[in-house]
């Protein structure tokens, strides 16, 4: 059987696993996915963890512990999330050293209430940074606009940077800004900036389904003609803005001092939608030095039967552009769409959040019970 994992790699695309629990490193299932090549990085999201909890008893002993010692749900959490992302560093330690820090990164995400708050965001990521203390991490951090300056504060201190939430390309040249303010700050304190890792999260497939709906109810053959071409056109867009970073001097005097780029890291690629293919997201967004982060069922489906076609972005700049263009002949306002997007992420992710903590104080008020009744 074709490897396409090995494919991808040899067309520049990093495949890392949008999911982390105590039961997948208990088990050796991420180690497997990291010995056979499938996966040289990992993502996460307080869902993944909420999820994890209540579904195992993988952490039934470090809770006790914590309940016991009269530890709230603010510090368990971070101290359950931190052992996970230790021990995935630590498992992907050996991808890191042989990629030269290019790949092996895994990300733990900031508390998303702080979002509208840099200072906030500042110190806990510098909080996560000692607490993990891994070379392979990434703070993640959401690209809002009050939050641009927290990234670029991070990178100047040599923390590295996973920036998320980026739904529309004006954003993402933002962020391209802030990569670099931050990484000519750390230049100029003397780190070595080639040690400073980023990614920039670029969310896929959410776009589609926004904008299916609004041409849905215009119900018409142009309309249904354009469903499922946005978010691959927006994406392909977005690498043309990074291509235009790499090209700027700023980034060539950066390069010439050992930097890497900020590599684009397409996000939400799990198909929505049952009509389309359950590879699109990773068949039509292949382009050199790229990152694509899979939910465990969009892996298998591409190791089973992803047809992979070399680069699918760099030739289609023109078309991308044209159909996101057509987008205001049925109504939609692609600045309206993706706004609209950042706001139900950023609220979605400080709901998982808050979810998370609830479900912790949960399992500690549990095992307080249990403690005084012996």
């Amino acid at each position: 059987m074709k490897d396409v994992f090995k494919r991808l790699s040899a067309e520049g695309v990093s495949v890392w696993l949008d999911d982390i629990s105590r039961d997948r490193l208990d088990s050796g299932s991420l180690a497997h996915l990291v010995e056979t090549g499938r996966v040289t990085g990992v993502t996460s999201n307080p869902t993944i963890f909420e999820q994890a909890l209540t579904s195992g008893s993988a952490y039934r002993e470090q809770l006790a512990g914590l309940a016991g010692r009269g530890v709230r749900a603010e510090e368990a959490v971070r101290e359950l999330t931190t052992h996970d992302i230790r021990r995935a560093c630590d498992e992907l330690a050996g991808v890191h050293r042989r990629t030269s820090g290019r790949d092996g990164l895994v990300s733990i995400e900031v508390d998303p209430r702080k979002a509208r708050d840099a200072a906030a965001t500042v110190a806990e990521a510098r909080a996560l940074w000692r607490a993990v203390d891994r070379p392979n991490l990434l703070i993640k951090i959401p690209a809002t606009v009050e939050s641009l300056p927290a990234v670029a504060a991070c990178l100047a201190e040599g923390i590295g940077v996973n920036v998320t939430l980026i739904f529309s390309t004006d954003r993402y040249r933002e962020v391209t800004g802030v990569f670099l303010d931050g990484m000519e700050r750390a230049r100029a304190a003397g780190l070595d900036v080639s040690r400073i890792a980023s990614v920039a999260s670029f969310f896929v497939s959410r776009l589609d389904t926004a904008v299916d709906g609004r041409l849905a109810a215009v119900s018409s053959p142009e309309a249904r003609a354009m469903s499922g071409r946005s978010a691959v056109a927006n994406a392909r867009l977005a690498y043309q803005v990074y291509e235009e970073s790499l090209a700027s001097a700023r980034w060539r005097a950066l390069a010439a001092a050992g930097a890497r780029p900020q590599r684009l890291l397409w996000a939400s690629t799990g198909v929505k939608n049952p009509d389309y293919r359950d590879t699109l997201y990773v068949e039509e967004l292949v382009a050199p030095d790229t990152v694509n982060t899979m939910p465990e069922a969009t892996l298998n489906a591409v190791g089973d039967h992803a047809e992979i076609c070399g680069d699918r972005v760099r030739r289609h700049y023109a078309v991308s552009r044209r159909v996101l263009d057509y987008l205001p002949w049925f109504g939609i306002s692609y600045d309206a769409v993706v706004s609209s997007l950042e706001t139900a992420a950023l609220d979605a992710f400080v709901g998982s959040w808050e979810a998370l903590l609830e479900t912790v104080e949960r399992e500690l008020d549990a095992h307080r019970l249990v403690s005084a009744a012996r």
